[in-house]
């Protein structure tokens, strides 16, 4: 946990959000969302994030919006199955 929180810390304001987030050493993307971890992806998750930005987490079908500076957690979606 202390580990954690030093990744979180140090990522205050990273790309200008007020979101902490952090990328894994797997190259995983997650945020602290209403006080909790929030798996935010891999490569769907947009570099930089900007307002408005909206991705799809493919493993996972969670959708996100970036709204003010805030990731904001939108909901479920089904996941699309990609033909390639």
């Amino acid at each position: 946990m202390a580990a954690q929180a030093a990744l979180c810390k140090g990522a205050e304001m990273a790309f200008y959000l007020k979101t902490k987030i952090w990328q894994t050493g797997a190259l995983e993307w997650w945020g602290m969302i209403d006080n909790e971890d929030v798996y935010l992806g891999r490569r769907e998750f947009p570099l930089p994030p900007e307002d408005g930005d909206e991705w799809q987490v493919r493993e996972t079908g969670e959708v996100f919006r970036v709204v003010d500076g805030e990731i904001c957690h939108l909901g479920h979606r089904p996941v699309e199955e990609s033909l390639w």
